[in-house]
């Protein structure tokens, strides 16, 4: 019932009718576009839902349980920037990032550790940033490439920032540079006056907000470097929608990176209360 191996798909490449069971698309020539029978629900996945949406509601939920697992540190602010703070001990159980779980053999903290916030400011400034710029990067490369730049950015943030040595570190903030980064790429690439108005109207933005970063207090700036390159690379290398449509593969690495990042989550439940 989920695959469909038999019968006319849509090609995954150009989107016109063909046979899933070719061995090339008979309009375009994409080798295999039936994905062995994968395409069409990898297809309807991501086109359905919306990944900004996801991440918002990801974010929210692991904020409250990251609460619930430890109300009473959460209900022990000392001043309003720590109102409705969970405590180190609940986000290292959902998967925090830094050096200090690396050691231990954590490697999945570097994508857990997107979606851990330490506050309701936190919280919201990124989940705002998110919905900002996630659907511009969903128009200009498509939603499938957006979960994979949002997921490499933030991964990429978290490896630099236990190069530099941070214990302990969460947010989606690399994540955020990441997707400013993205869109720099998409300006350079698209070129022309349209093109140059984008680079410069978010190369000023990134370098905006990494100078008031530096003013700010307990802020990884390190991540934030190491999200934005990612972001930067991620948008360099993959295609923009306008000029080629989201392939099988495209969607295949998207599905990886929610398969990981859920896989995530799972260990480190299970070496917090099962290990």
């Amino acid at each position: 019932m989920f695959r469909k191996t038999t019968g006319t798909i849509l090609c995954p490449s150009c989107g016109r009718l063909t046979s899933a069971e070719a061995a090339a698309c008979l309009v375009c020539g994409r080798r295999n576009p039936g994905m062995w029978g994968f395409a069409a629900p990898l297809r309807a996945l991501f086109g359905r839902h919306s990944f900004t949406n996801v991440v918002t509601v990801a974010c929210i939920a692991l904020y409250v349980a990251s609460l619930l697992l430890d109300p009473r540190a959460a209900a022990s602010a000392r001043g309003p920037f720590d109102a409705f703070s969970p405590s180190d001990g609940a986000l290292m159980a959902l998967g925090a990032a830094g050096t200090y779980p690396w050691r231990l053999g954590h490697w999945w903290t570097i994508v857990t550790g997107i979606y851990l916030h330490g506050g309701i400011l936190h919280i919201l400034f990124n989940v705002l940033w998110i919905r900002q710029l996630g659907p511009a990067v969903e128009e200009i490369y498509g939603p499938a490439r957006l979960v994979v730049i949002f997921t490499v950015s933030g991964a990429a943030g978290f490896l630099v920032s236990n190069w530099f040595g941070h214990p302990f570190t969460i947010g989606a903030s690399g994540a955020v540079f990441g997707l400013l980064g993205a869109i720099v790429a998409f300006g350079k690439k698209r070129g022309g006056t349209f093109g140059a108005m984008v680079l410069r109207q978010y190369g000023y933005m990134a370098l905006l907000m990494f100078v008031l970063s530096y003013f700010m207090r307990a802020v990884n700036n390190a991540a934030h470097a190491g999200g934005f390159a990612g972001g930067l690379l991620a948008g360099l290398v993959v295609s923009l929608a306008e000029r080629r449509r989201e392939t099988a593969l495209d969607w295949v690495l998207a599905a990886a990176c929610i398969g990981v990042t859920i896989a995530g989550f799972v260990l480190s439940l299970w070496s917090a209360f099962a290990g």
